[in-house]
């Protein structure tokens, strides 16, 4: 075998090996199997306090037609619990965690949930679409990393992890800009965030 070709192989062969230290587990998410509290003005529908993957805790507030997820022992507290995105939207039935299986505890470093989304169009008709969200987690703040949409892009799960792997754990909340990938469709919805991370 000559060098380029053992060189090529050595490069493969790393790849590879990086791409088994990272695993995804689906766990169910259930408002209706939450603790909720609810709110106390009309457009504050209150907030649910679930339990997702090896026992993290999982947030969710809502009001005024749209949802927060947020994720952690301080949950609440954290950049997430104030970002959403612009149109009505609504959160999604599963949550993929993405796991490092190097560490001693398999850590998961970010959550991907699919969000539905429903925004007018020039013509005032309703249009509905779906947002793929990736959500940095514990250890450090846990905010959104990168946002995918589920409708224009056929690989739209690909692309979300693809962000999750490459960008979550070395993502500073608050410093770094949450990137977009893929196409963007009529029912592509911008993010917004209600504070300062």
């Amino acid at each position: 075998m000559n060098r380029l070709a053992l060189s090529a192989l050595f490069v493969f062969a790393a790849a590879s090996a990086a791409a088994q230290t990272i695993e995804s587990v689906l766990t169910e998410f259930n408002p209706k199997k939450c603790r909720h509290t609810p709110g106390t003005v009309a457009e504050d529908y209150g907030e649910w306090r679930c339990k997702g993957y090896g026992g993290i805790r999982v947030w969710m507030g809502a009001g005024d037609q749209r949802v927060m997820i947020s994720f952690g022992p301080r949950a609440e507290d954290e950049p997430a619990a104030r970002q959403t995105l612009a149109s009505f939207n609504g959160e999604g039935d599963k949550i993929e965690w993405r796991i490092d299986t190097r560490a001693n505890q398999r850590r998961p470093f970010a959550a991907i949930m699919r969000w539905s989304t429903t925004k007018p169009d020039d013509k005032g008709d309703q249009i509905d679409g779906e947002m793929l969200v990736v959500t940095r987690l514990p250890p450090g703040a846990v905010c959104h990393v990168g946002y995918v949409d589920g409708r224009a892009n056929p690989n739209a799960i690909e692309l979300a992890r693809e962000i999750a792997d490459a960008r979550a754990r070395e993502f500073r909340c608050g410093k770094d800009k949450a990137i977009v990938l893929g196409e963007k469709g009529p029912g592509f919805s911008e993010a917004l965030d209600f504070g300062e991370n």
